[in-house]
């Protein structure tokens, strides 16, 4: 006997997880999407996304008859109710792009609330799982116009490239609800399982710990970035200053690797829309505000260090300079592109007038992750020591394990110059050294070339 009925909205990264995963945990699971050959494809088990472990969570769900896959959110309630047992809960996973001047865009919430508001069984929660301003529990209310049917906030804390993972082994559980305390605890009962510390809030403030956690993070990475900086002026070590940091347990070793600068589909998006929020309480968060101006710095201080790398000076220039960017995506183990810093560092090269060759484990040449990136920007190629050929210098935007294991004495001889601009710390400058390559990285001394 199936625990619960649950319909899931939405089957991107953060819908398809839910799904999956709800459905592990013993609930019977109807998802759904707008886009017909995705459904084919999902009713399949055809996944698109690159997330270790939701493959074979979808062929389980499947095999077990616990998940399956519907066009459009009309007909999840519907394929409930045909098996006797009405939709209970219905979680909103759709996307909440960022609109003009930083506001969520919420018009696919509010088309699906549009959608099933007549259809609803007495007595379901209808959930916010995707990440939406202060406020949209009470607007979805609103738009429901239901006084027997509830809502509540659930936001999800998922990592891509970790997404089952996290979502099985959860930090915390957070459900937000002005409906009722019964509609919260509903909710939070579909996690029992999971034994994770659970925060039963009102709405707004269940809506607001996702923005609170997400906007502190991207201040952390902004923070130990400038620090890499300053560390460059006064001749320390990042990575030493960052581990004496990271044993003090009030910080923790975690978000304290500098980088290219922060992006992904969650972080630029949420610091905009908390400032929005802030802005609409007449409130200056000056902290928000300074870590996104420092992270566009971050893109542009990048640049600096290829320009210094090549020519031997922050101002020269890069017209028609061949560089190899190693790594596209916004972070290993994806192949999500969505406001990536290595793409953000590469349109800054390619103004500068530098010819661009990349590669990226996650985006095969003519995959639909590959397809995504604009042609006018760079050449991308499956091998590395071609993206190298005849480059003056290699740039690592991505911390792609796989670069670690490249044979780098055949990078060496591939390249045109003799430098390697590693904006994640992520090779062993002593390997590079040896093949004959100057390392350069973010807030560590720069390891000259050995003779060769």
């Amino acid at each position: 006997m199936f625990a619960r009925t649950i319909a899931v909205v939405g089957t991107g990264y953060v819908g398809l997880t839910t799904g999956a995963c709800l459905a592990s945990l013993g609930h019977r699971v109807v998802c759904a999407d707008i886009d017909p050959a995705k459904i084919e494809a999902l009713s399949r088990g055809e996944i698109d996304i690159r997330e270790p472990g939701l493959a074979e969570l979808v062929a389980e769900g499947l095999a077990a008859g616990r998940l399956s896959f519907v066009l459009g959110a009309a007909q999840a309630l519907a394929e409930l109710v045909d098996e006797g047992r009405p939709v209970e809960v219905m979680f909103l996973c759709v996307p909440t792009p960022m609109g003009v001047g930083g506001v969520a865009d919420l018009s696919a919430v509010e088309a699906v609330v549009e959608e099933v508001r007549d259809a609803m069984p007495a007595g379901c929660v209808v959930v916010n799982k995707s990440t939406v301003p202060v406020g949209t529990a009470d607007r979805t209310a609103e738009l429901l116009g239901r006084s027997d049917v509830q809502v509540a906030s659930n936001p999800e804390f998922l990592r891509e490239g970790s997404a089952v993972h996290d979502f099985l082994n959860p930090d915390r559980i957070v459900v937000g609800s002005n409906s009722s305390p019964d509609a919260a605890e509903r909710v939070a009962a579909l996690y029992a399982r999971l034994g994770a510390p659970t925060v039963l809030t009102d709405a707004a403030s269940a809506e607001m710990i996702k923005y609170a956690a997400n906007c502190f993070l991207a201040m952390k990475l902004s923070y130990v970035n400038a620090l890499a900086e300053l560390c460059e002026r006064v001749d320390a070590d990042v990575a030493d200053v960052t581990e004496g940091m990271g044993y003090d347990r009030r910080i923790g070793q975690a978000f304290l690797s500098p980088g290219p600068g922060w992006g992904g589909s969650c972080l630029p998006k949420d610091t905009h829309a908390l400032l929005q929020v802030a802005d609409s309480a007449d409130f200056e968060f000056r902290l928000v505000r300074a870590s996104i101006d420092t992270n566009t710095r971050q893109f542009r201080r990048m640049v600096d260090k290829v320009r210094l790398a090549v020519t031997g000076s922050r101002n020269g220039s890069l017209s028609k300079v061949r560089l190899a960017l190693f790594g596209l995506t916004f972070k290993a183990g994806t192949d999500d592109l969505r406001d990536s810093p290595a793409l953000g560092v590469a349109a800054l090269l390619r103004q500068a007038g530098a010819e661009l060759v990349g590669f990226d484990p996650g985006l095969p040449v003519g995959s639909a992750a590959a397809s995504r990136l604009d042609p006018h920007l760079l050449t991308l190629t499956d091998d590395p020591y071609e993206a190298a050929a005849g480059a003056e210098a290699v740039v690592v935007l991505t911390e792609w394990p796989e670069f670690r294991k490249l044979d780098w004495a055949r990078v060496a001889d591939a390249t045109k110059g003799a430098t390697v601009v590693d904006t994640r710390n992520l090779l062993d400058p002593a390997v590079v050294r040896r093949a004959g390559l100057t390392w350069t990285g973010v807030g560590r001394p720069t390891i000259e070339a050995a003779s060769r």
